[in-house]
């Protein structure tokens, strides 16, 4: 790739994340404190951000848009879900990332990933992949796919500053992997993809912030409590139906579309109302250290991130 074709795919970058985030280049985040309670209550909801990425692939902003810039150790979170092929057949061409990982959550649909270090591998339908850029990558994500539904989530989250320059690595995870338990006969269930809840163990472990990642499927008035860390941050997203979520007898609903940002406490508690639910939920341990972000590179200071476009205009960033 030439000079100007990587300082023109960088400002690119830099131009689409800081109007879609609607911060300021280079701006620093905290996410705020929690006052501990037993059971997780619903401190706010909001819904995401139409927007557009990659190649001009169709979705919505969650984490990473002007209500919610960021929300420590999360740094993005999108959804995209489309039947026509025009919304996401573009793709994500080869783009960079340092500083921090990525996690691709399939729902429906095939994705193709390729990168810098010979890497290939598909994303299936109920799968997943968990990548760590660290020191830094270049990579591609595309549809393999013509027509029908392509429906998931991209989870962005955070590294320390000690591992930030980590050597890259990937878990390509299909949905064989991850730890499934059903909740009733009727189909509700809970597909466990990180960290470990109500007796499962997902495949991705030793994670720096430690996180916990979980899709769930409620039928009609299905509940479902789970412990988490009460030191964690967490957040659930429902994507489909509805559901009661929060403390007994003062539960907050949360509608498809919309993200429930969780108090702190021990145990998250939720119901399906009288429709089938679908919900993504996440936790994990906060870092507490500045959030310097340009694009596709997060790090703490400036002069990393100025150090990251350097790297990658010549050709370094993935070079250990």
């Amino acid at each position: 790739m030439t000079m100007t074709r990587r300082r023109f795919l960088v400002d690119s970058m830099l131009a689409t994340v800081a109007v879609a985030a609607g911060c300021r280049s280079g701006s620093e985040s905290r996410a705020p404190a929690f006052i501990a309670t037993s059971d997780r209550s619903v401190l706010q909801t909001l819904e995401g951000m139409p927007t557009s990425d990659g190649a001009g692939v169709r979705l919505t902003r969650v984490i990473g848009q002007p209500a919610l810039r960021h929300l420590d150790p999360f740094l993005m979170l999108d959804r995209f879900h489309s039947d026509e092929p025009g919304a996401y057949l573009a793709g994500f061409p080869d783009h960079p990332h340092r500083g921090f990982e990525t996690v691709t959550v399939m729902l429906e649909g095939r994705m193709r990933h390729r990168d810098s270090r010979g890497n290939s591998g598909l994303i299936l339908g109920a799968g997943s992949q968990w990548m760590t850029a660290g020191r830094g990558i270049i990579h591609s994500e595309m549809p393999e796919q013509d027509r029908g539904l392509m429906s998931g989530f991209q989870l962005w989250l955070n590294l320390p500053a000690k591992e930030k320059l980590c050597p890259p690595y990937y878990q390509d995870l299909v949905p064989e992997r991850l730890s499934e338990a059903k909740l009733s006969a009727a189909g509700s269930h809970v597909r466990l993809i990180a960290g470990g809840v109500s007796g499962l163990v997902g495949p991705v472990r030793e994670r720096p912030t430690e996180p916990i990642l979980f899709t769930l499927r409620l039928e009609d008035d299905q509940p479902f409590e789970v412990e988490l860390p009460p030191e964690h941050t967490a957040f659930a997203f429902v994507h489909e139906g509805e559901v009661h979520l929060g403390p007994e007898g003062k539960p907050k609903t949360v509608r498809a579309g919309q993200l429930a940002l969780l108090g702190s406490g021990k145990r998250l508690r939720l119901r399906a109302t009288n429709q089938r639910s679908a919900v993504l939920v996440a936790a994990g341990r906060p870092l507490r250290e500045p959030i310097v972000q340009h694009g596709p590179f997060v790090m703490n200071t400036r002069e990393e991130i100025r150090q990251a476009i350097e790297d990658y205009q010549n050709g370094v960033l993935d070079k250990a």
